[in-house]
């Protein structure tokens, strides 16, 4: 127990790290060069930082800003979302701060479609990253897996509408292009997101097998999922089947198919997206 835990970890840490260099380095490129607005508290920090160097003539820090907008998300996440999530989280921000203070910035290209394209993608990607590793970025992030908590749906859609608030003052302030420009920018990212993070996205399985009891085992000790049985009879041999009914989550999918094969060579198995469920349904706890 005590290695799994430590595996989970050292995963979480890299995850971590490698997430807080990609954001800063996007923020450092594609962000800086194409005068772009990410979205939640980063896009936020950066609007306030353009603001008080155009309308006060004053230079602040990016990660003095991005550490005193996050203080009051992060307490909430602390209580309602996961201890260890938060703690991540707040290490993510204060590593992409730290990497934003050192990293110059740096133009891969001036052409504003591709900045924004790939610096969308890339936004994503970071983001894929903090979440694989038990974290975010902070801020909307937060807010985000309070609401997906809530309602058991990936919220990050709900994300790229609040943000439309900040563009709307980011146009007006610094001109209408940027923001435009922005909002493709948050919609590739977001996408990117919705792609790799699979934790409230859910499969149905109709498992026909030979094996019932060997595979309901199996699914119980591995996903805490319950499960459906139906004795019916197979109508190319007139022999008896046993066809199983279960909804999991999208990660457990791939491990749970290979391992029931193995129970039963046999089986078939049919793998079928759940746009939405009703009723009781176990969803690991973020820690």
């Amino acid at each position: 127990m005590m290695r799994n835990w430590g595996k989970r970890d050292i995963v979480s840490i890299a995850c971590v790290v490698l997430g807080s260099l990609l954001l800063a380095l996007n923020i450092q490129s594609f962000v800086g060069t194409g005068g772009l607005f990410p979205g939640g508290f980063t896009g936020l920090t950066v609007l306030i930082q353009r603001s008080f160097l155009k309308f006060g003539g004053i230079e602040i820090p990016y990660s003095l800003v991005n550490f005193a907008l996050n203080a009051f998300p992060a307490y909430i996440g602390y209580k309602t979302v996961g201890k260890k999530f938060t703690m991540y989280s707040i290490a993510v921000i204060l590593l992409s701060g730290m990497f934003v203070e050192i990293i110059p910035p740096i133009t891969i290209t001036e052409d504003i479609l591709l900045v924004t394209v790939f610096g969308g993608i890339l936004q994503g990607i970071a983001l894929g990253v903090t979440l694989r590793g038990n974290a975010s970025t902070g801020g909307t992030d937060f807010i985000s897996m309070w609401i997906s908590q809530k309602t058991k749906q990936p919220a990050w859609n709900y994300i790229l509408g609040m943000n439309a608030v900040m563009l709307a003052v980011a146009g007006y302030l610094f001109g209408w292009e940027a923001a435009l420009y922005s909002i493709i920018f948050q919609f590739c990212s977001t996408q990117i997101v919705n792609y790799v993070h699979v934790r409230f996205k859910r499969m149905t399985l109709f498992i026909v097998t030979r094996s019932p009891d060997l595979v309901i085992e199996e699914i119980h000790s591995s996903t805490h999922h319950g499960v459906t049985r139906l004795e019916g009879i197979g109508t190319y041999y007139g022999e008896p089947r046993t066809v199983l009914y279960t909804v999991v989550e999208t990660a457990n999918v791939k491990g749970l198919v290979n391992r029931i094969h193995e129970l039963d060579p046999t089986c078939f198995i049919n793998v079928s997206k759940s746009e939405a469920i009703e009723g009781r349904f176990y969803q690991r706890p973020i820690e």
